[in-house]
């Protein structure tokens, strides 16, 4: 057996990033950017109103109070999308928009909170001024964002929602991104039946190639479910020789002791294996290898151990073959709230509920039974409880390590 550590350093050794692509913008959205972004524009591109009110000169209305407000005429009123059509003089206002563009000769807003016009605050009206505008407050800008040819999303950046805004803002209707990696689903066991099939005696739904490609989904990959082979070299053999269709394979179950576990023979045959077996809990029959150049998993098949093993593994090689820099979950260091007893010589993943304390701190206890064929507690925790091997005791009371599944690892 071989620790989790060394396992993840031989998965992502030598991963091979995937060929650069150019989509539709919205189709962009959290895949890691190809190229820089630049901007064709200004922004903002003309100088505007920050606020609802009326543009104004600042010094027009240094001393302007509620008790001894400055009365100016009111010359224009600017919609956002319309030019001024003149200049604002001394003792003159705009009644303007936000977004509009601001007038010749105005250097502020005054926003309509803080004034009293005399009408309807139109043309030819007045307007009183209830409070000073340093020069420049309430006006955004021409460049005051970003300038022509400036880069604005860099090569490397996952694009979230904002990046996606400001790459539309730029005219970017198309961007280069890193193709999703195609990750082919295979599960194994004659006792498997399709999910929309109701179980018969020793039977059960094939649950696990969807927990899988749900999986691949959140990590950036493309899956394709390639369905179920019995537990038989042939129909084992297969599926594992479609390998070369795509980036990354999986199989799921057949990898352990049993007399039918036949994937790891058929790996051995096809390709080369690199590891089988972690020191690790759950999910210690683990295997590794590539077939022709993919890289091939070779998962156990309870759900727990399956999902624990796609997380530690595949995942981060996933999300290095799509270009991502943040390729393991964040952690947070919490306090056990009961106590916790282990082997010595397995590195344990346990499911857990993290709470925040009211100092701020976190707090963890276990999220139900561990056994690893419930996945039922996976889907309840929030996190993973990481017990290192050598270790055999962890009190109530002690700061562990949890693999976070509820934060973005882009923004911890």
């Amino acid at each position: 057996m071989i620790s989790v550590r060394e396992a993840q350093e031989r998965v992502l050794e030598g991963a091979a990033l995937m060929p650069v692509e150019r989509v539709a913008l919205l189709e962009a959205l959290g895949r890691v950017l190809a190229e820089d972004i630049t901007s064709d524009i200004d922004i903002a591109p003309f100088d505007n109103s920050a606020m609802d009110g009326y543009a104004v000169r600042a010094g027009d209305v240094a001393g302007a109070t509620t008790a001894s407000p400055i009365v100016l005429s009111v010359v224009e009123h600017i919609r956002a999308g319309v030019a001024p059509s003149r200049a604002v003089g001394t003792g003159e206002a705009a009644r303007i928009m936000t977004g509009a563009p601001m007038p010749e000769g105005a250097d502020a807003v005054v926003m309509v909170e803080r004034t009293q016009p005399s009408a309807h605050g139109g043309e030819g009206d007045t307007v009183a001024i209830l409070a000073p505008v340093a020069c420049g407050e309430n006006v955004r800008y021409k460049g005051e964002e970003v300038r022509r040819g400036d880069v604005i999303l860099a090569a490397g950046e996952r694009l979230g929602s904002p990046g996606v805004g400001l790459a539309a803002s730029v005219g970017s209707s198309a961007v280069a991104v890193y193709r999703r990696p195609r990750v082919a689903i295979v599960s194994t066991g004659d006792e498997l039946v399709d999910i929309d099939e109701m179980p018969g005696p020793g039977q059960i739904r094939n649950a696990n190639s969807f927990s899988l490609a749900a999986a691949v989904l959140q990590a950036g990959g493309e899956p394709h479910v390639l369905g179920i082979a019995r537990d038989s070299a042939e129909q084992t053999r297969a599926l594992l020789e479609r390998a070369a269709e795509f980036d990354v394979m999986i199989s799921s179950g057949g990898v352990s002791m049993g007399d039918f576990d036949v994937v790891k023979r058929v790996l051995g045959e096809l390709g080369e294996l690199t590891f089988w077996k972690i020191a690790m809990r759950p999910g210690a029959p683990n295997a590794f290898g590539k077939i022709g150049g993919t890289p091939f998993f070779g998962l156990p098949g309870n759900p727990t151990s399956a999902m624990v093993g796609f997380e530690l593994f595949v995942r981060p090689l996933v999300r290095k073959m799509a270009g991502h820099a943040a390729l393991m979950r964040p952690t947070v260091t919490a306090t056990l709230k009961h106590d916790i007893a282990k082997m010595a010589e397995r590195h344990f993943f346990l499911r857990g509920r993290l709470h925040k304390e009211p100092d701020g701190s976190y707090a963890v206890a276990l999220a139900g039974s561990q056994s690893s064929a419930l996945l039922t507690t996976l889907h309840r925790s929030n996190c993973l409880v990481s017990l290192p091997q050598g270790e055999t005791t962890f009190p109530a009371g002690t700061v562990v390590t949890c693999i976070r599944f509820d934060a973005d690892e882009d923004f911890a």
